[in-house]
């Protein structure tokens, strides 16, 4: 019975090696490519449009204004100023227990978690950041930072650690709302235990590239 199971289901082919499968995360890897590339068009012929857009729309200084305005709120226009960086890195697979009574690590432990980067993020807009990226990605009100396993799925691309989250703002009081946040203060505890990464490093000058992808909703419904 189970050679005949094993001759039904191989069909002619070897079950026992997965060559001719495409791991899950090759696919990744591979749509994350082909999304870079479909972005960097979009992103040209759409700066195409909005120049073609600025240069016949024949508003008025005070409607062209306005417009900046509302592309700037909605991180459309590059942000060169003063900020910081904070990276967050895995720690050595490797790793033990650094402190007394901290348990030996699982593997878990030693990876950056999904609420570690977005704990970074919050605690960067609550201290009046003016605008942020992670990665090489400028962040708006629709971006979503997502993990899966231990990458980091922004925008459709994919990332893998050290990770880094840059903001433009007042680098004190961009420090200040780091250091009093619950999250990222569990977080350095591992840090010290088990060896995660966790650095911030202050900016006289540093930029934000402006959003290049798309802007619309696709899902939403009013808030009651």
């Amino acid at each position: 019975m189970i050679f005949w199971v094993s001759f039904n289901t191989a069909q002619g082919t070897n079950i026992r090696s997965d060559e001719s499968m495409l791991r899950f995360s090759d696919l990744i890897d591979e749509r994350s490519r082909e999304n870079r590339k479909l972005e960097s068009s979009t992103a040209k012929l759409r700066k195409e449009v909005q120049g073609l857009a600025k240069r016949d729309s024949g508003g008025s200084a005070e409607e062209r204004k306005r417009l900046s305005d509302v592309e700037r709120n909605a991180g459309a226009e590059r942000l060169v100023g003063k900020g910081l960086t904070v990276t967050l890195t895995d720690a050595p697979s490797d790793a033990t227990a650094q402190l007394p009574g901290w348990p030996e690590p699982e593997p878990d432990y030693l990876v950056i978690h999904q609420q570690d980067l977005q704990a970074v993020v919050n605690a960067l807009w609550q201290g009046g950041a003016e605008g942020i990226k992670v990665m090489d990605q400028r962040l708006i009100s629709t971006s979503a930072v997502r993990c899966v396993g231990n990458t980091l799925i922004l925008q459709g691309q994919l990332y893998s650690p050290p990770y880094t989250v840059t903001a433009v703002g007042d680098p004190q009081k961009l420090k200040k709302s780091l250091d009093t946040n619950k999250t990222i203060e569990m977080y350095k505890k591992y840090v010290d235990a088990y060896g995660l990464g966790w650095e911030v490093d202050e900016h006289r000058s540093t930029t934000v590239p402006a959003y290049t992808g798309a802007v619309e909703l696709h899902h939403a419904k009013p808030v009651e």
